[in-house]
Parts: structure tokens; C-alpha cells; sequence
């Protein structure tokens, strides 16, 4: 199993430091999570079918045409390549660099041949692939891809049998990049995840958006039951209410310019979206474990560093003191 950030467990461990001690900025989730409502004691009780309701409320918060709601968007990336092994065969992977790791090791797991390309080298190795993956924006770098020269690599891929997969985990503050409008056309697969901007990672949510009779032959994969009583009811509310999402939305560019500004000012040239920034630290992991010594949890990857968003002014307060301190101590060395 892959290391993922919000594995504040291993920081206790680690640190012997009590969990309500830490600041937890190792996720880019948001952590002003929308209030969810009381759920009805049916839903506790009852098996969870089919929501139409909550289908609709998708469909209109992603301006998609078809949708599936599944476990989070990881059940997809687990499920997508056993479900082209099974319908294709192996195919060739293209999974763009770095990026979410779930995507590479999901399909290498599903006996397909990846390679991991940098953004920039996509266009070049899109005729060596039968599938594509993308995040967009992109996860933990913050590189996007316009809209339009997505769709070119969709129906390039598409003419072939091939899939493209866009992962729009983290495109709920960009919505202008959002192909998901697009999605009923045959080979493009768009994730999308209720976890992130609205702060539910814990509910479990997510959707795929793409051609209807991928949806039913994934729906198929997945079995019954996929998503719980409890988050269709949280998640109806969520993506229903718009006047949240305007807020939210503003408050997150907000808070994402003034954590790439507060980074800045103490010399970090850092890139993101509006939910986390990330920089190729040199020092990565003398960093990590620096913050790790102040309380603060980050996301460590073998390239680099992520910090999400601090909750509250006391965690800013607190981050501004842990950056100051270590670049003190950078310019004493």
C-alpha cells in the first residue's frame, strides 16, 4: 500500500507527540469542511439504492451529462484498469508525472505496461499509449492543461479504442479547466471527488462522468451498494447548495495566495492550486522532519514538498513561526 498524506497516526508514533498536539497540513483537504446536515435514522438502516436525487445534484454542480457515484474517486482508479483488462487486455499506460501515485501503481497492478511522463512530454507520447491518465490540475504540482488540448487527446485516443482519464480531483476552484461537459463522448473518463474542496474526505463520495455504457459496465464491476445511505444524504446537500460553493470558492483562492505569499517571504518559489502548495525542496526530508519537531505534519514525497491550508489563525501563526525558524536555521548553517 502506497503512502498517502493524513497519516497522522505515524506522526504520533514517529514523534510521541499526542494527536490534538499537531497541525495537520500533510492533505489538501479543505479543512473548513461544508456543515453537513443530521441524516435521517434510515439511513443508517436501510441498503442504499440508487439515488436519482443524488445522480441530478451532480450532474448540476459538474455540468456533466452522465454520471456514477462511487466510494471515492479511489474505487474508480482501482477499478479502471481491471476493467480494461478485462474488456481490452493489457494496455499501454501513459500516466502523467509526478502525480497522484494511485494512478501508475493501480495500473501496473492491473498487468498493464506504464510509463510516467512530465506534462510537457505528453503531446509527443500520446500515439504510444492506449490509455492516458491526467490530473487536472494536477496533484502535487499544480500544472494544468487547457480544456480544449485535453479533448484533442480524448478523441485522438478515442479513434484508437483508447481512453483518456482526467482526473479533476482538485478542479473544483478551476472550473474553467473542467472537461466533464464533454464526458458522454466515447474515451474520455472524468473523476471527480466530493472529498477535497468540499472537506468530506471522510465521507467516502466520489463520481465518474463518461459514456453511459462505461458507466454501466463499471457500475458492474463495483457490484451493489457502492455508496453509503449516510453519504448520499450529505452529499445531496453538499452539491446542491450553491450560495456555500460561491463562498468557499472565494475563500479558498484567498487562503491559497496567501500560503504561496506567506512561503515566499521566506524565500519558497512554491506552485498549487488553492488548496495546497508544493515546492522541490532540496532539503525535503530535513524539512519534513524540522516541521514534524514543531508540530506541523507535511505531505514528504521523494521530489518534494506539499503544506495544504492551515484551519484556523492560529495554525497561519503557528506555520509563519515553523518557516521562520527554519530559515533561520538555513542561514546559519
Amino acid at each position: 500500500m502506497l503512502e498517502h498524506g493524513g497519516n497522522l497516526n505515524d506522526a504520533v508514533r514517529l514523534y510521541a507527540r499526542p494527536r490534538a498536539d499537531w497541525l495537520d497540513l500533510s492533505t489538501g483537504i479543505n479543512p473548513q469542511p461544508y456543515p453537513t446536515p443530521a441524516i435521517a435514522p434510515d439511513a443508517w438502516h436501510r441498503l442504499p439504492e440508487p439515488s436519482t436525487a443524488l445522480i441530478e445534484a451532480a450532474q448540476g454542480y459538474y455540468g456533466a451529462p452522465h454520471m456514477l457515484p462511487v466510494a471515492g474517486t479511489q474505487a474508480a482508479i482501482q477499478g479502471l484498469p481491471r476493467l480494461r483488462a478485462q474488456t481490452h487486455g493489457p494496455a499501454r499506460v501513459l500516466v502523467s508525472a509526478p502525480s497522484y501515485a494511485e494512478h501508475g501503481h493501480q495500473w501496473k497492478q492491473a498487468g498493464h505496461a506504464v510509463r510516467e511522463v512530465a506534462y510537457a512530454q505528453l503531446e509527443a507520447e500520446i500515439d504510444d499509449c492506449d490509455v492516458m491518465v491526467v490530473c487536472n490540475p494536477n496533484n502535487p504540482t499544480g500544472e494544468v492543461i487547457a480544456a480544449d488540448i485535453l479533448l484533442r487527446w480524448s478523441a485522438k485516443l478515442a479513434a484508437r479504442g483508447g481512453w483518456l482519464i482526467v482526473d479533476e480531483a482538485f478542479g473544483d476552484t478551476t472550473p474553467e479547466l473542467s472537461v466533464a461537459a464533454a464526458s458522454a463522448q466515447s474515451g474520455l473518463i472524468v473523476l471527480r471527488s466530493v472529498g477535497k474542496f468540499f472537506g468530506l474526505a471522510g465521507l467516502r463520495l466520489g463520481f465518474v462522468a463518461a459514456h453511459p455504457a462505461l458507466l454501466q459496465q463499471l457500475a458492474d464491476w463495483l457490484g451493489p451498494w457502492a455508496v453509503s445511505g449516510p453519504a448520499q444524504q450529505a452529499g445531496i446537500a453538499a452539491l446542491s447548495d450553491r450560495r456555500w460553493q460561491r463562498a468557499m470558492r472565494q475563500q479558498l483562492h484567498d487562503s491559497g495566495a496567501r500560503l504561496q505569499q506567506l512561503l515566499a517571504a521566506h524565500g519558497i518559489t512554491a506552485s498549487g492550486t488553492a488548496l495546497y502548495q508544493y515546492w522541490p525542496e532540496a532539503c525535503a526530508t530535513e524539512f519534513a522532519a524540522y516541521m514534524a519537531q514543531h508540530g506541523i505534519w507535511i505531505r514528504l514525497f521523494s521530489h518534494g514538498v506539499r503544506i495544504g491550508l492551515p484551519p484556523d489563525e492560529s495554525g497561519w501563526q503557528r506555520l509563519q513561526q515553523a518557516l521562520l525558524a527554519w530559515t533561520i536555521s538555513q542561514e546559519i548553517e
